[in-house]
């Protein structure tokens, strides 16, 4: 009798002890996902400072914005977009996923208002053609998010239009020279390499042979795939300019981004940092993105960003 009091003593204190285990697990849980969605709001500013103009040229600042992925209500991230005004940037790069709602243009397009007044460039990623699907978040630890098979388009070219009439250029599958404070920028860019869209424009005709011309090369990508870079470094990039990964959005304190939704090293998921190709080295800085899955909204430890890039004499 008292082996089976004892017996069934211990199943109530194992029972009791996983009830509180479980108990404790989802509580963290909780927390954590509370944190998340705080961690969201979070906005920073991220400053870098390059030496990569020719001599007697700049300071230049370049505003890099990326992956807003806006939704109806974001009214604090629509405050904040319309605050980088301040700035007074020299030059405002955005490498797409602008969108993440089929109604989301209009409220965008008001937080970024402000901006339009400086000069910019831009090209698209897939949440500006595409509306995002839910799909389970630890896919993405499996590889790159795949092609959606029957997407909810977006207004993408009512967006493009916009950009357009305000000033922007577009650099999809295109190039361009712009003279910026005095110093001629040749830009390229390309359609989103997530949705293998790219295709090389080069750099803009009658410059290749003006190299001893102070001039700066600018790329303009948004997923940051290691065949586009590799491209562009081996082309006579000065600068590359992606975004995409979302630095991550949920990482490991200590240790960094679990993932980058393309086939760079996690490490290279946000940051400015230098890319080899072929003997040739060029910066390139990946923007932790300012949004996030519009099923997924939660950042840890990986505030949403925009970076302000001071271009200086090498």
């Amino acid at each position: 009798m008292g082996d089976k009091t004892t017996l069934a003593s211990r199943a109530r204190s194992i029972g009791r002890g996983f009830a509180v285990t479980a108990a404790a697990g989802a509580a963290a849980g909780l927390a954590t996902a509370g944190y998340g969605l705080w961690e969201k709001n979070q906005f920073v500013l991220r400053e870098e400072t390059l030496p990569i103009l020719p001599a007697g040229f700049g300071p230049f600042r370049v505003l890099h914005l990326s992956d807003i992925h806006f939704v109806p209500g974001q009214n604090r991230k629509a405050q904040w977009l319309s605050s980088l005004a301040e700035l007074e940037p020299d030059l405002v790069v955005n490498t797409g996923d602008n969108l993440s709602h089929v109604k989301a243009i209009d409220p965008l397009l008001e937080a970024l208002a402000p901006l339009m007044d400086f000069p910019g460039v831009f090209v698209p990623g897939s949440n500006d053609y595409f509306a995002p699907v839910l799909k389970n978040p630890a896919s993405y630890l499996l590889g790159p998010s795949k092609a959606q098979k029957k997407p909810v388009e977006l207004d993408w070219p009512r967006l493009r239009s916009y950009f357009g009439m305000s000033g922007w250029v577009d650099l999809t599958n295109r190039n361009q020279s712009l003279v910026l404070k005095g110093l001629r920028f040749d830009f390229s860019g390309v359609d989103d390499p997530h949705l293998k869209l790219e295709r090389y424009a080069g750099w803009p005709r009658g410059t290749r042979g003006q190299d001893n011309t102070p001039h700066l090369r600018v790329a303009v990508i948004h997923a940051p795939y290691q065949r586009v870079l590799d491209h562009f470094t081996e082309d006579g990039a000065d600068l590359l300019l992606a975004g995409h990964t979302h630095g991550g959005q949920i990482c490991l304190p200590g240790y960094g981004a679990l993932v980058a939704n393309c086939d760079i090293p996690t490490w290279r998921a946000k940051g400015l940092n230098d890319w080899e190709s072929n003997g040739r080295t060029t910066p390139v800085n990946v923007s932790g993105g300012i949004g996030t899955s519009r099923f997924a909204p939660v950042r840890i430890a990986c505030r949403p960003e925009a970076v302000l890039l001071t271009l200086t004499e090498r």
